[in-house]
């Protein structure tokens, strides 16, 4: 199998760096479905979850990014993407032969055997970067023998492994040394470990909380409404929260697309919505000195997720033009 050139791989402060950058990534989320069961799902994914139906959409779907020259980097999440074999497998090729980068996010639920399938092989050589979660919850069901495996495979691949982990002490360090063991003292020259905050979306509502409370005026830009995010099956959002994928949340933030032409309309709106494009630029902290938020710059939010929800019920598309945001939307600062 051939390795990717150290050029292709991508760390994960790279592909942040271009998720920031408006119109230059999408997330294409391909399976609701995942075998994996974990307590603190955040998109609430479980075995018979819906997955894809319509592959003629899906395929024009995939299609379109492809034939998107500003789109480098392309995303692939879900649920688990390797239970949606004819998915994946179709959308991997079509968006490598397209020159794009790839980016899979799993959970590493595919690795049983002591070899892998020859498909998962083909996908994992293709990715620029993959995204192999691991925490008590994951170690459930995917226990370290199965993790070790998933870890193998994707260094194999020449592909940049980033383990995902929560932000805990003893977790991330526990995943340096299986790391260690598995890769060697030099493991940092094939992977690299990222703590997250976790989620309170989905399954992950009835296990996390957040304690921290923040005023409105000191939050700054979201820049994830930078890139907006498709489902399978023609959903597409202004971002990725997983709240929003699963339709909660303000419609503001959600179109449904059952056509290529209703899909560039939808992405082309997000990236034009003014509100939006403040709260990705000169952020949300700036919005609350707007009048009609005016009221939110002192209350406190766990999340720029609660202030920004907030800000849109108060202000939803169907409401028109407000001259003031679109002014501020015309700064050239950040998103």
């Amino acid at each position: 199998m051939t390795a990717h050139t150290a050029t292709r791989r991508m760390t994960h402060r790279e592909v942040e760096k271009v998720r920031h950058a408006r119109g230059r990534s999408m997330l294409l989320f391909i399976t609701d479905r995942c075998p994996v069961g974990c307590r603190h799902c955040s998109v609430d994914s479980r075995p018979d979850s819906p997955t894809i139906s319509d592959f003629q959409l899906f395929g024009e779907i995939v299609d379109w990014i492809c034939a998107r020259p500003e789109i480098g980097v392309v995303g692939i999440s879900g649920g688990e993407p390797f239970v949606e074999r004819q998915g994946l497998t179709l959308a991997s090729r079509q968006f490598a032969n397209a020159g794009k980068r790839q980016v899979v996010f799993t959970s590493g639920v595919w690795a049983t055997g002591a070899t892998t399938p020859l498909w998962i092989g083909e996908v994992l050589a293709r990715c620029s970067c993959v995204y192999l979660s691991t925490d008590a919850f994951h170690a459930e069901t995917v226990m370290d023998d199965r993790f070790l495996r998933a870890v193998h495979a994707i260094v194999a691949a020449g592909t940049w492994l980033v383990v995902q982990v929560l932000n805990d002490e003893r977790t991330v360090e526990r995943t340096g040394r299986l790391l260690r063991d598995a890769l060697g003292d030099r493991w940092t020259d094939y992977a690299e470990l990222n703590a997250i905050v976790p989620l309170t979306n989905g399954r992950g509502a009835g296990v996390f909380t957040r304690a921290v409370q923040v005023p409105g005026h000191a939050f700054g830009p979201c820049s994830l409404v930078a890139s907006p995010m498709v489902r399978y099956d023609g959903l597409v959002t202004g971002c990725c929260n997983e709240s929003v994928i699963m339709n909660l949340g303000p419609s503001r933030l959600r179109k449904c697309a059952g056509s290529i032409a209703e899909l560039e309309a939808a992405v082309e709106d997000f990236h034009a919505d003014p509100l939006l494009r403040v709260i990705g630029g000169a952020g949300l902290g700036m919005l609350t000195e707007h009048p009609r938020f005016a009221d939110l710059a002192e209350e406190r939010f766990t999340s720029n997720c609660e202030l920004c929800w907030k800000m849109l019920y108060r202000l939803p598309q169907e409401a028109g033009t407000d001259r003031l945001i679109t002014a501020i939307s015309a700064l050239k600062v950040g998103g």
